[in-house]
């Protein structure tokens, strides 16, 4: 089939009707007909630039970056003040590849390391161990009224061991709080807050 295609072809046929009237499809006759598609030439290798550093001009100029005297400024703070001095080692974007390449590209002080603490966490492995209590906002009944709910809860059961609703904040009403709740439920091993101004007060703090 091909050969009678390229025969209608040679004596003048069009590529479309030729293709129609054999049942072929014309696209693939023209790749046939154009061969085989030639690969791409491999790229040029990069011709190494005259101004590369060395190896050893690299090494001096870690030393210089890191010296005492640049260890805390940055390229562009170094390359000026070594220009100032008459001094050329290399451009600004040479420093930064030669750190990058060091795995230097950051704060290149020698810095303080700390070990891990633990955070602290109150842990109840019976009730009557640690409350928690806070005071939460309360919608009143229009629109621009609120109430101040105190709970306290212990943690270990998830109990609401007290709450008072009133219509505003004080320590002393806290304090009620905690005395309620310690006369009725007992004293806790430790009782738990946020540093509010209301935990925080004198009368929380130290209750008479």
């Amino acid at each position: 089939m091909t050969c009678c295609y390229d025969n209608l072809v040679t004596v003048g046929v069009r590529t479309r009707k030729a293709s129609s009237l054999l049942g072929l499809s014309k696209a693939t006759q023209d790749r046939r007909r154009r061969g085989p598609v030639e690969a791409p030439a491999e790229p040029a290798a990069r011709p190494v630039p005259v101004n590369k550093l060395s190896d050893a001009e690299s090494a001096e100029l870690v030393a210089v970056l890191n010296s005492q005297r640049f260890v805390d400024k940055a390229p562009p703070q170094i390359y000026a003040t070594l220009l100032a001095e008459g001094t050329y080692l290399c451009s600004i974007s040479t420093m930064y590849r030669v750190l990058e390449r060091n795995r230097q590209v950051k704060d290149r002080r020698r810095q303080a390391t700390h070990p891990a603490r633990s955070i602290p966490e109150l842990q109840a492995t019976a009730p009557r161990q640690v409350y928690s209590w806070d005071i939460t906002k309360l919608a009143g009944p229009t629109r621009g009224v609120y109430y101040d709910c105190y709970v306290m809860i212990d943690i270990y059961s998830r109990y609401i061991v007290g709450a008072h609703v009133h219509n505003t904040e004080t320590s002393l009403l806290a304090v009620d709080l905690m005395t309620e709740v310690f006369g009725i439920q007992g004293v806790p091993h430790v009782v738990h807050a946020d540093r509010g101004t209301s935990m925080t007060s004198k009368p929380v703090a130290a209750p008479a």
